[in-house]
């Protein structure tokens, strides 16, 4: 229960579910303990009168006495179905209470996972598989539910009725009780041995799902990649391989549940043998009546399901506690970065990166080395450099994706974390080199920043990227979903639809990574001419592999290994016959035209 207290919180929040779940359970089960004590008076009732009926038998009253008889039964039996007609009326109310309650709970569970989710960092994302936060987001919560609903409403029944129950037992006989009770603390044992061992296979269960989960979730983001390397047999050998290693778990877990019911259904079987021998033995000492044998059977078969159904609790807690360790591992993961800045103006553009060196957490790669460049507002830079030379930590840094390991980076002469998190994000336009389309419409996608643009400016923010005509020849047009990942569009396309996507928030700083690679050359001409002019105020950095001569940069810089190893104007690095001048010249041999 030590994983589950974290719930106690959400018992406090719907205690006014709880606590009426609780009363109507309890009314449910007194209308059900009554039912027995009706059956014991009319079976009395007619062995008391068997003698007598005997004597009338075959005189005038015979009749007469047969139909107070049977007037006096039907009294008892429509009796007995009143007082079922309100057991189930409050066994409605009950289940209206606490199963709505554990459905709220699972509502409020998946919101709280989710945000959560959307706090942490990059960091964390590398480090853990999609599929393993999916299973702890569906599977896992599904487990804890089963806790807060049928768990608690059968505990709650099962409490209540093992009171009532027990005490109209002992007001019957106290000796005949004690009999009745002789398998429980057998059936005790049993519970904790059994739930020890299904506690141990459900945690494995739930982590090989979660694995499960990762793999079918690859392989269908992947499925290109599968097909084209005709991989098909394989992956789908991998996958049986872990879905047999996850069967072979839940057979075990199913074995143990299959052993337990039947042990619980014979220890109350055997509470009933007890009864009805020793009740016999009393009934001929006078003690009680046949009526109470009776009583007492069914009052033994009532406690049948709720004691068996202890078992059943038991894996579901267990299983419940398995899920919500997995679950407060996340929650108790706290963000690296944090929103401490109060700083909430708008940005004028200047940045300056102080000796910044920057070592990444998750893989302990350092990806830059006393990096040091500044630039004033509305001033162009490109920074150029090879695969892995830390042009892209540059853009992750400024956006406090990360925070940098050694030096300082300012933005308007402030600390870059003096700035409100939210305002800095959504007042730099960010194009990322790995583009990402939410399974949406077009529309949606290019809104993404800033939902309450009009449709007229979605249009023209599509012009701009030189994507317009491209979307108007999709059957549907900007209303056109575009699949999971953008996997409906071209690589050209989907870059520009995400250039559009940045620009439409209207941004201080325009931070474009690689963003034109897809593209032809004469799209890439249109797309530049008009950077000329939207960018002409704006303060904008551009990775990139390749040199733009539409563009006029204030300042190059050149990485090589995380360092800063070129930098200055396009002459000034010509002159210097470096990386950046024989790059050009390759460029120059192999496209004379619109990059150049």
């Amino acid at each position: 229960m030590k994983q589950l207290a974290y719930l106690n919180k959400y018992f406090w929040r719907y205690r006014r579910h709880f606590l009426l779940g609780f009363l109507f359970v309890s009314l449910s089960n007194y209308f059900r303990v009554l039912q027995p004590q009706t059956i014991r008076e009319a079976l009395d009732l007619v062995v008391e009168n068997l003698y007598l009926y005997r004597m009338y038998q075959g005189t005038e009253l015979e009749g007469d006495f047969f139909g107070m008889l049977s007037l006096q039964l039907f009294y008892f039996g429509f009796l007995v179905l009143v007082l079922a007609v309100f057991m189930g009326l409050f066994m409605y109310w009950m289940r209206q209470t606490i199963i709505v309650m554990s459905r709220l709970m699972e509502y409020d569970m998946r919101k709280e996972v989710f945000a959560h989710y959307e706090k942490l960092d990059l960091a964390f994302y590398k480090r853990n598989n999609t599929g393993d936060l999916m299973s702890r987001i569906t599977e896992d919560i599904n487990k804890v539910r089963m806790y807060l609903g049928p768990a608690v409403l059968y505990g709650v029944n099962l409490i209540s009725l093992f009171i009532l129950v027990i005490y109209s037992m002992l007001m019957v006989s106290a000796e005949l009780t004690m009999y009745c009770l002789i398998p429980l603390p057998f059936l005790s044992i049993s519970i904790y041995y059994v739930s020890t061992l299904i506690n141990t296979q459900s945690e494995k269960i739930q982590q090989q799902l979660a694995t499960l989960n990762s793999t079918a979730q690859e392989v269908y983001s992947g499925i290109r990649v599968v097909k084209s390397y005709v991989q098909e047999a394989a992956t789908v050998k991998h996958f049986a391989a872990q879905s047999d290693r996850f069967k072979q778990q839940s057979l075990r877990l199913a074995v143990t549940n299959s052993l337990f019911f039947p042990l619980m259904v014979l220890l109350t079987g055997m509470s009933t043998l007890l009864v009805i021998y020793f009740g016999g033995l009393q009934v001929v000492k006078g003690t009680i009546t046949p009526g109470n044998i009776a009583e007492f059977v069914i009052y033994v078969n009532m406690l049948t399901w709720p004691v068996t159904a202890i078992g059943w609790i038991a894996s579901i807690v267990q299983q419940a506690a398995a899920s919500q360790k997995r679950i407060n591992e996340f929650l108790k993961t706290q963000p690296t970065i944090v929103n401490l800045g109060s700083n909430t103006q708008d940005l004028s553009g200047e940045i300056e990166f102080k000796n910044v060196t920057f070592t990444y957490p998750d893989t302990g790669i350092t990806a830059l080395k006393e990096v040091s460049f500044k630039l004033e507002p509305g001033q162009k830079m490109a920074i150029i450099g090879r695969t892995g030379s830390g042009k892209t930590t540059i853009a992750d840094l400024l956006l406090r994706m990360y925070d940098v390991t050694e030096g300082q980076i300012l933005l308007d002469n402030q600390a870059l974390s003096t700035h409100d998190l939210a305002k800095l994000r959504k007042r730099i336009g960010y194009v990322p080199q790995d583009v990402f389309l939410f399974s949406d419409t077009i529309s949606a996608n290019i809104v993404f920043g800033r939902r309450e643009a009009p449709q007229a400016e979605i249009e023209d923010f599509a012009r701009y990227a030189s994507v317009y005509n491209d979307i108007m020849d999709l059957p549907k047009g900007f209303d056109t979903l575009v699949g999971e990942r953008g996997v409906t569009l071209s690589g050209g396309q989907k870059q520009r639809v995400s250039i559009a996507r940045a620009l439409i928030k209207k941004p201080d700083i325009v931070i474009l990574d690689d963003c034109l690679s897809a593209v032809d050359t004469n799209t890439e001409k249109q797309v530049l001419e008009y950077f000329s002019g939207a960018l002409a105020q704006k303060t904008a950095i551009i990775i990139t592999h390749r040199i733009y001569s539409l563009l006029q940069f204030d300042k190059i810089i050149v990485m090589d290994g995380g360092r800063v190893v070129e930098a200055g104007t396009h002459e000034e690095l010509l002159a210097n016959k470096g990386y950046y001048a024989d790059l050009f010249e390759k460029q120059t041999e192999e496209v004379p035209t619109a990059s150049l």
